[in-house]
């Protein structure tokens, strides 16, 4: 009886296998060379990452790998930005983009679009919506999101294939 009290006691304070498996990190030996040449600055202190943040550092590797030399470029520039940015605004961000990741599919999906509309607005129309959100109340703000949103949904319905075929 003691010993099966104590098997139970082991098993439900002990991690369960797939957890363990799940944390254990990827020898800096494993990584190919060219991963390696990358992340080349991370050497010392790779073996005592967590896993978490290993996966991190490759999956940012495969995304430099995969970028044309435009793209490339300008995430230097961006991360330039960044380093310059006071530590407040950094950490300011990151809460923002924890919250985003923090977001549904959908919801993320929908902030992208609107994100990709502005960027492709000429740099005068963009200066000009800043100016004119910066100057909008909590209220105002809350209003212009909410057409928005309503026009980004219309212009979607109008461009979607069944109603193109009802036409």
């Amino acid at each position: 009886m003691i010993w099966a009290l104590s098997l139970i006691a082991v098993l439900l304070w002990s991690p369960p296998v797939w957890a363990q498996a799940q944390e254990e990190k990827i020898p800096w030996s494993q990584l190919t060379p060219t991963d390696q040449q990358y992340l080349q600055r991370f050497s010392e202190k790779w073996d005592q990452m967590p896993r978490q943040r290993q996966e991190r550092l490759l999956n940012g590797v495969n995304k430099w790998r995969n970028m044309t030399p435009e793209e490339r470029r300008e995430a230097k520039e961006r991360f330039q930005r960044w380093r310059e940015l006071p530590s407040e605004q950094q950490q300011h961000l990151r809460e923002r983009f924890q919250r985003f990741r923090n977001l549904p599919p959908e919801q993320q999906e929908s902030l992208r679009e609107a994100r990709r509309w502005f960027k492709s607005l000429p740099p005068e129309q963009r200066q000009q919506l800043k100016g004119k959100w910066k100057n909008m109340t909590p209220e105002e703000r809350q209003a212009f999101k909410k057409d928005f949103r309503r026009q980004s949904i219309e212009q979607d319905r109008s461009h979607s294939p069944a109603e193109q075929s009802d036409r």
